[in-house]
C-alpha cells in the first residue's frame, strides 16, 4: 500500500496499514544506474509505501542523490524519501538542497545527522554556519512546512551513543521536533528492535519505527559492515550461515531463510511494516517476499 505524497507514513500506520519500502543508494556510473534502475523496475508492482535514496558518507553523493530521487517521483509511481545530512553543508545549502527536491517534486526527507568521510566511528565536527544534530536538521525542515520527515534509529545504540537510554533520548528528541516515522539501521535479533520500541513508548513518544532489514548474503562482508555500524550479528545466526561456507547457493538461500524468519519475528510481534536494504537488486528482497508470501 503506497501513500500519496502529501500524506504520510504515520497516517498509513494509524488508520491499521502496513508498510513495505526499500532503500536504494546512489550508483557510481552507468552500468551502476541501468542496474539501479532494474532494481525499481522489478520491485515498483509490489507498491512500495515508499523507496528511499541514500547520501553519501561526507555529503559525497549529494547531486546524484537529488537526481535519482527527483527522477523516481517524475518517472514511477512510487513516493521516494530523500536522504539530507548535516555532514558537510552550511543552513544556506541545506535550505537550496530542500529547494531543489521541492522543485523535483519530492515532499519527504530522511532527516539525518550523517556520517563524517572517515566513517560513522569517526570524530564530529560540525560544519561551520551548519547543524550539529539531527533534531535541528529535522526542526529546519519542519518550519517549511511542505516537507514530511523521517529520521534513523537503531536498534544495538548509534555507535558512538552513550547508552542505550541515551541513543533512546536522541531519538525521542528527534520525534518532538517533528519527526513522523522512523528506520533502523539494520540487525539481526528481533529482541533488539522490540527494546528499542519499549525503551521510546516508556518516554511517551508513539513514534512509528520501522524495521531495516538486510539480508547476509555474504558473512564477511556483512561482518564488516556491522563492526562499523555496531550491529552484532549473533552467533547463532554466524553458526547457521557458516554451515554453508564454500558453497555460495547454499550459504544465500540460509541467508534469505534468516532474514525472512527475522521478518515474520517482526511482523508477529507488532511491528508496523519492514524496510528492505536492497543494494540496488531486487532478487534477494523479491525472495524474502516469496518466502513471506507477499504477492504483487
Amino acid at each position: 500500500m503506497s501513500i500519496e505524497h502529501g500524506r504520510s507514513l504515520a497516517d498509513l500506520i494509524a488508520e491499521g496499514g502496513r508498510s513495505f519500502s526499500f532503500e536504494f543508494f546512489p550508483p557510481k556510473d552507468e552500468a551502476g544506474e541501468e542496474q539501479l534502475w532494474r532494481a525499481i523496475s522489478d520491485l515498483e508492482p509490489y507498491r512500495p509505501t515508499f523507496v528511499s535514496v541514500t547520501y553519501g558518507a561526507g555529503g559525497a553523493t549529494r547531486g546524484t542523490t537529488v537526481r535519482i530521487t527527483g527522477r523516481i517521483a517524475r518517472e514511477t509511481s512510487m513516493l521516494p524519501v530523500a536522504h539530507l545530512t548535516c555532514v558537510g553543508h552550511t543552513e544556506a545549502e541545506i535550505e537550496h538542497i530542500l529547494d531543489t527536491y521541492s522543485a523535483a517534486g519530492v515532499t519527504h526527507v530522511m532527516a539525518l545527522r550523517g556520517d563524517p568521510s572517515e566513517g560513522p566511528r569517526a570524530p564530529w565536527t560540525p560544519t561551520e554556519g551548519g547543524l550539529t544534530y539531527a533534531s535541528e536538521l529535522v526542526e529546519l525542515v519542519r518550519r517549511r512546512g511542505d516537507f514530511r520527515v523521517a529520521v534513523a534509529a537503531f536498534p544495538e545504540g548509534h555507535p558512538t551513543a552513550e547508552s542505550l537510554d541515551h541513543d533512546a533520548d536522541v531519538l525521542v528528541a528527534k520525534a518532538r521536533a517533528g519527526a513522523e516515522f522512523a528506520v533502523t539501521q539494520m540487525f539481526f535479533r528481533a529482541s533488539d528492535y522490540f527494546a528499542l520500541v519499549e525503551r521510546v513508548r516508556a518516554r511517551g513518544v508513539d513514534l512509528p519505527i520501522l524495521p531495516g532489514i538486510m539480508p547476509i548474503l555474504n558473512l564477511n562482508a556483512i561482518r564488516r559492515q556491522g563492526e562499523l555500524i555496531g550491529a552484532d550479528v549473533p552467533a547463532e545466526v554466524v553458526e547457521r550461515i557458516s554451515a554453508y561456507d564454500g558453497d555460495p547457493v547454499a550459504l544465500r538461500a540460509e541467508g534469505i531463510k534468516v532474514a525472512a524468519e527475522l521478518c515474520e519475528d517482526l511482523l508477529a510481534g507488532g511491528a508496523p511494516g519492514l524496510h528492505f536494504y536492497t543494494l540496488n537488486r531486487s532478487k534477494a528482497t523479491l525472495e524474502i517476499f516469496e518466502a513471506l508470501n507477499v504477492g504483487v
